[in-house]
């Protein structure tokens, strides 16, 4: 696993745990993640849709059009996914050649789709990646987001104060007010670093979540040798 996060000179003494939260490779990853929800949704919809009714309508003459250019849609969808691992985690993954008919015409395109192996990896893709990227979309934005809240709690406190009345945070109490909140000196101090141990963790933890991803992309979007 790759832990270089910028290019530092060479007498640079920060440590590379210290700069993970500020480098471009850590934005990149979690930006991927965050486009990864959609996009997944929009894929799996498509591919739950397409073939669902590809496969549903295979007893008439409509469902095997239908099967093989919903396939045909999740590989043109895969090549998607691979721009964006390209262009955001550096992962660069030859795809599939085009389908190679053994006849000539449309049955003969069809066919060499439905019997391709890329095909249905890419259909595979489809379907696993959405509740990935849901996972992994939740777990990066909540910690992302709780770590920066709390470690500027100390700059931020004064909101309750001006806008709700309130002196901090309510750990726990009423709607009335009454209650235990978060105000003495050491109580923020403590937010405030909890906070920075978890803006410091969660770049490895985005890491590891695109690392799932690669090796999804990898394994399901690339060329193969039994491709057809």
């Amino acid at each position: 696993m790759d832990s270089t996060y910028a290019p530092q000179p060479r007498d640079s003494r920060v440590p590379v745990g210290l700069r993970a939260p500020f480098s471009g490779r850590t934005w990149r990853e979690f930006l991927y993640l965050l486009l990864g929800l959609p996009l997944s949704v929009v894929m799996f919809g498509y591919a739950v849709a397409v073939i669902s009714l590809g496969a549903g309508l295979l007893i008439t003459f409509l469902g095997f059009p239908l099967l093989a250019g919903g396939l045909a849609g999740c590989r043109a969808l895969g090549g998607v996914e691979r721009g964006l691992a390209r262009a955001l985690l550096g992962v660069r993954i030859a795809g599939p050649g085009p389908v190679r008919a053994t006849r000539p015409g449309a049955t003969g395109w069809m066919t060499a789709v439905l019997r391709s192996g890329a095909s249905w990896r890419h259909l595979l893709h489809t379907l696993l990646r959405f509740p990935w990227a849901l996972f992994a979309f939740v777990v990066s934005v909540t910690l992302w987001a709780t770590g920066w809240a709390m470690l500027a709690y100390p700059l931020w406190r004064w909101t309750f104060v001006e806008y709700l009345g309130r002196p901090g945070i309510q750990v726990w109490g009423d709607s009335q007010g009454n209650g235990r909140y978060l105000e003495t000196p050491w109580e923020v101090a403590a937010i405030s670093a909890v906070g920075l141990v978890l803006v410091l963790v969660t770049p490895w933890v985005i890491h590891g979540l695109t690392q799932v991803d690669r090796a999804m992309a990898r394994g399901l979007l690339s060329a193969s040798r039994r491709d057809g």
